[in-house]
């Protein structure tokens, strides 16, 4: 099933390097141990090839990650032993619904199934089941906080905005596509944080992105999907390529799971509607 983010183009990759530095008057944000940045991997749909290929090299490179799981995913039941162990070793395992219901009233959609699809989906159905999901996920890692990434990046169950229904069963939200690092972790609102997807980017690529997230001082969210295989992939050259510089400049990028980096910018900057969201 295909998460249609906004795909990045290598055309624009010198304009999102070229387009960095603190937004004016604003304090440089203080990460861990003096980080010039903060660096998310994710890895969306719970796809064979991200047990297959980007676990394995994570776990090569010491960096831990963020796996947003559709819980109706073959690979979740048939693989749940492996899902436990990358849990066990760190990485996160994220909400990422039942059945990866998108709209289909957009572009390039007859992919989406009629019993999957949010125009004639309730704001409460995807309530119930988000919340199985979280249960679901409870069993698989025994973990209580988590996080969500809205599939398709769409926010709209039958033509109203869900994300006010789920806010508070969550750490913080991904939803919508950029294509660059965020510009201000000062204003960044944790319940609505863009992802940059990938697809088919060299290493070279991927590391420009990274730099560019560090001369901004800010956080560059990437939100793969195939790794090696399956669809809207990278291949396995390109991650290694990202992950060995990743792991050769701990000190300058610090590579954590997404819940770990959000729950590190709410402690530097508590606000008191975040924290009602918790």
């Amino acid at each position: 099933m295909r998460f249609v983010f906004q795909l990045i183009m290598a055309a624009l990759l010198p304009l999102v390097c070229a387009d960095a530095g603190a937004a004016p008057g604003e304090p440089p944000f203080p990460w861990p141990h003096g980080a010039l940045a903060a660096i998310s991997l994710a890895y969306d749909d719970a796809l064979d090839s991200q047990l297959d290929h980007a676990i394995p090299a994570l776990d090569h490179a010491g960096l831990k990650a963020s796996f947003y799981l559709q819980l109706s995913n073959p690979s979740v039941q048939r693989r749940m032993p492996a899902w436990r162990a990358a849990a066990r070793h760190g990485h996160e395992l994220g909400n990422h619904t039942l059945f990866h219901q998108c709209s289909s009233a957009l572009p390039e959609r007859a992919w989406v199934l009629p019993q999957r699809d949010l125009e004639s989906t309730s704001v409460a159905q995807v309530r119930d089941q988000v919340l199985l999901a979280n249960t679901m996920l409870f069993a698989i890692d025994g973990k209580r906080e988590r996080t969500f990434t809205a599939p398709c990046g769409d926010l709209l169950a039958g033509g109203a905005p869900y994300l006010p229904a789920i806010a508070a069963e969550f750490v913080a939200i991904k939803a919508g596509a950029t294509d660059r690092p965020v510009a201000s972790m000062w204003s960044l609102d944790p319940y609505a944080v863009p992802v940059l997807a990938p697809v088919k980017l060299s290493g070279r690529q991927l590391i420009d992105l990274v730099k560019a997230a560090g001369a901004r001082g800010t956080m560059l969210n990437l939100t793969f999907h195939g790794i090696g295989g399956d669809y809207l992939s990278t291949s396995n050259q390109a991650h290694r390529e990202l992950l060995a510089y990743l792991a050769a400049h701990r000190k300058q990028y610090w590579t954590d799971t997404f819940i770990n980096i959000i729950k590190h910018v709410k402690a530097q900057r508590p606000h008191p509607t975040e924290r009602n969201k918790q």
